[in-house]
């Protein structure tokens, strides 16, 4: 084994035996992709909201599993999700049924699920108060505000980490969100 860089990109080497070689080059991700996937998260939210409301519940569970795939990386394991209205002994989802669920509600194994993403939001940003990038993962930490149909604003604080699949595209692996503490 050997460790050497490549244009600034560390590079880890496997040699077995003397015929064959492995690179593994490290795929950074880049401040503007981690931004992109929060928004690409909020903008999800708002069209799963939306789809709902125009086209109905099943609709809306097929483009929230369409989602779920493309956004997180069950794919590659059990992705780190505590979402923020969950109860015990159903807090975590580690598989994309249990994040189906929280979005869309209507699975009898998680019978206090109501649907996040089917509460009418209007808007969702994203307020990082801190972002921390190394190689090919990133964890943020902060707030998301949505909006409600009367213009009412729920903030939560919301952790997440992505890392980059083999395609190059940012996953969600890590997904806390609790409500603010006012006391």
């Amino acid at each position: 084994m050997k460790l050497g860089k490549l244009a600034g990109i560390a590079t880890l080497v496997f040699f077995a035996g003397s015929a064959s070689a492995t690179t593994v080059v490290n795929m950074g991700l880049t401040d503007k992709e981690v931004m992109n996937a929060q928004q690409g998260w909020c903008n999800a939210l708002l069209e799963i909201s939306k789809t709902h409301e125009q086209k109905g519940e099943k609709a809306a569970k097929k483009l929230a599993s369409d989602i779920i795939d493309s956004a997180y990386g069950y794919q590659m394991g059990a992705v780190l999700f505590k979402p923020t209205l969950t109860m015990v002994p159903q807090t975590f989802r580690p598989t994309s049924d249990g994040a189906l669920s929280y979005f869309v509600g209507q699975d009898k194994n998680f019978p206090n699920d109501k649907g996040f993403a089917l509460m009418g939001w209007q808007n969702c940003e994203v307020e990082n108060n801190a972002v921390f990038i190394s190689g090919d993962s990133a964890k943020t930490i902060g707030k998301v505000h949505f909006t409600a149909k009367d213009g009412s604003v729920t903030s939560v604080d919301k952790t997440w980490g992505f890392v980059k699949d083999d395609a190059g595209n940012a996953r969600i692996v890590l997904h806390h969100s609790s409500l603010e503490h006012n006391g």
